[in-house]
């Protein structure tokens, strides 16, 4: 075995941004979804999971949240106002605002009701990727087409769980963006969204507004299961179509190991040296040759690191130079 350090040129870092489709199966577009069982457990108070047939990985997630606490029963009945519709309002307006006393604004009055779609986490990877959301919400004879006005701004937006859209009306065609990014007078916006945590917040007032919305059932009773995470559902598998890419950054590590002509000609095999300590074939003396198979990475405590293959062994003598090209992602 033999060892050289690596000069500073021998290092190179590169970063390279990764564009993929989001859900299971490297599918861009879901077209086909159902809700789980996980509906009708506890934690269906707070939110419902959403499948593909033909996947048992969770996609995104649907839930409802509420200012008050209303469109949910109460926890208790002794907390006024603590329900599963609070809870999910408080812990989204905390995660988004980074502020528990600031409610959700979308350019209109401001509403007490959002709905949320939350896309699983190992779907979007380290971000969803802007300009690339479109989603279809059918509710009776309504239809509704949404994309993002990340096209139109020319400034960003941020919040304190990062960069912010708007949610507009418009649609996708052949990678052609055809959105109205006028914001309904009556409502405001139809919602934000938040790529680095694959959140979309949406303005109930607007879905369920009967001329610009879907006019979404939305009970905002008190004290009282409004099935309004299910509507928001039915209305998104209804609808077949949702359009979404995750983005990630790979830095990688390049290390170039340069072996000199000079250099790592003779084996350090024990079996190829004498008792004596002496080359065991005198031909090795003047014209030496190895063969070398495997890289390996250590550090100034001479503690191994990781170790790189060679596809095949590479022949190496003092007419020969060579430079192995090493890639480490992370």
């Amino acid at each position: 075995m033999s060892f050289k350090r690596f000069d500073t040129e021998d290092i190179a870092l590169s970063a390279d941004s990764i564009v993929a489709p989001a859900w299971s199966n490297q599918t861009t577009t879901l077209t086909s979804m159902a809700l789980g069982t996980q509906a009708n457990l506890a934690s269906g108070k707070y939110y419902y999971n959403v499948y593909t047939p033909a996947s048992t990985d969770v996609q995104f997630s649907t839930a409802y949240g509420n200012v008050n606490g209303s469109g949910s029963a109460l926890l208790t009945t002794t907390e006024v106002g603590k329900s599963p519709s609070s809870v999910i309002y408080g812990q989204y307006r905390t995660l988004i605002n980074g502020d528990e006393n600031t409610n959700f604004n979308f350019g209109g009055p401001t509403p007490n009701s959002i709905h949320i779609i939350t896309v699983n986490r190992a779907r979007f990877k380290e971000k969803l990727l802007p300009g690339s959301f479109e989603l279809t919400l059918i509710s009776g004879s309504k239809t509704l087409k949404l994309i993002d006005n990340s096209t139109t701004v020319s400034t960003l937006s941020y919040l304190d769980a990062g960069r912010v859209y708007d949610i507009v009306s418009g649609t996708i065609a052949n990678g052609v963006y055809t959105g109205n990014s006028t914001f309904v007078a009556i409502s405001g916006s139809y919602g934000k969204f938040l790529p680095d945590v694959g959140v979309f917040i949406f303005n109930t007032n607007t879905l369920k507004d009967n001329t610009y919305g879907i006019n979404l059932l939305v009970s905002e009773s008190y004290n009282a299961e409004g099935g309004n995470k299910k509507a928001f559902s039915d209305a998104i598998i209804s609808g077949s179509n949702f359009s979404i890419r995750s983005e990630e950054t790979i830095t990688s590590n390049y290390v170039f190991v340069r072996v000199r002509n000079t250099e790592f000609n003779y084996s350090t095999n024990p079996s190829n040296i004498t008792g004596s300590g002496d080359l065991r074939h005198s031909v090795m003396v003047n014209t030496p040759q190895s063969y070398m198979t495997t890289v390996g990475l250590y550090n100034d405590n001479n503690d191994l690191l990781g170790v790189a293959k060679l596809s095949k062994p590479l022949v190496k003598d003092f007419t020969k130079e060579a430079l192995i090209r090493i890639k480490l992602d992370f």
